[in-house]
């Protein structure tokens, strides 16, 4: 496998992976040319969601190629372009031969969300002060507890006392995780929902995985009231569904919100007024959990 490297501005970002995709790259990655220096930027986006901007002032971009005739014929054909101009190619080198696999593997380390609760990919041994864990490994959907949301949700749910979580939605299921974690602590007649089909297949196979009793489907299937109401999406969505999550959460019962930054609060704060109040319960990484309890 070789690697094309190349430097260009931010407004070539898109073009140039264009090119590079449509000369059969096999991957192409976007980095800031300037990491590690004091000319680094910084650029925050959320889970999901299109990055804030194509790349950075100085962008390095990176494609693998098969061969090395390919990847010395896209960087001759990419020098003779007009879009090109301003660009420049750093280098076509070869990439040392790896166990993809394993390498992968080895980015995913077990994730402890309190010291006796974890979440452990299946090739990683279970850590000897694990009492609660979940099995998973990375998917299609999201949700494998390494993200600041993921990981408060999960804290959130295994700070409540034994059997208080009652009967819960996660919606907005992912990979299922928070439905799974609540299942671990307690809860029961658990339903998980999302409105992508691949989710909730994922759900029913990591459920199935851990050996936890739900229900997994789209959000049609949402029936009645909950003891606990769990959403992890976006700070967008959750607010258009404001109306719709509160008048799921019973008498007593809690709502948790994620996928929220820290600048993002009072937004939801203001959304949900007419029907809940909600607090920030938990914070990490620039991220925020939200939480109300409706009166009893």
């Amino acid at each position: 496998m070789f690697e094309l490297s190349l430097l260009c501005p931010e407004d070539r970002v898109e073009t140039i992976s264009d090119a590079l995709d449509a000369l059969d790259a096999l991957s192409v990655s976007v980095e800031d040319a300037d990491a590690q220096t004091e000319a680094e930027q910084a650029l925050f986006g959320e889970p999901g969601m299109p990055p804030p901007k194509d790349g950075w002032q100085r962008s390095r971009l990176v494609a693998l190629f098969p061969t090395q005739e390919v990847a010395e014929e896209a960087r001759s054909l990419l020098l003779l372009q007009d879009f090109f101009e301003g660009c420049s190619i750093i280098a076509v080198k070869q990439v040392p031969e790896q166990d993809w696999v394993r390498l992968t593997q080895s980015q995913f380390a077990p994730v402890d969300i309190t010291p006796e609760f974890w979440i452990v990919p299946t090739w990683h041994e279970l850590p000897p002060e694990a009492r609660v864990s979940i099995r998973l490994d990375p998917g299609l959907a999201f949700g494998t507890g390494t993200h600041p949301t993921t990981r408060m949700c999960l804290r959130w749910i295994a700070r409540q006392p034994q059997g208080s979580l009652g009967r819960t939605l996660d919606y907005g299921c992912g990979s299922g995780i928070l439905a799974i974690g609540a299942a671990k602590f307690g809860a029961t007649g658990i339903d998980a929902v999302d409105i992508d089909p691949a989710a909730v297949e994922s759900t029913r196979y990591n459920a199935d995985a851990n050996q936890v009793q739900l229900q997994a489907g789209l959000p049609d299937a949402v029936e009645g009231e909950y003891r606990t109401v769990l959403a992890n999406i976006l700070a967008t969505p959750l607010k258009v569904l404001a109306p719709l999550l509160c008048a799921r959460v019973q008498a007593g019962g809690h709502l948790v919100l994620a996928g929220i930054l820290e600048r993002q609060a009072d937004e939801l704060k203001e959304a949900y007024a007419p029907y809940l109040s909600l607090e920030v319960a938990d914070s990490e990484d620039g991220w925020i959990l939200m939480t109300a309890q409706r009166a009893a």
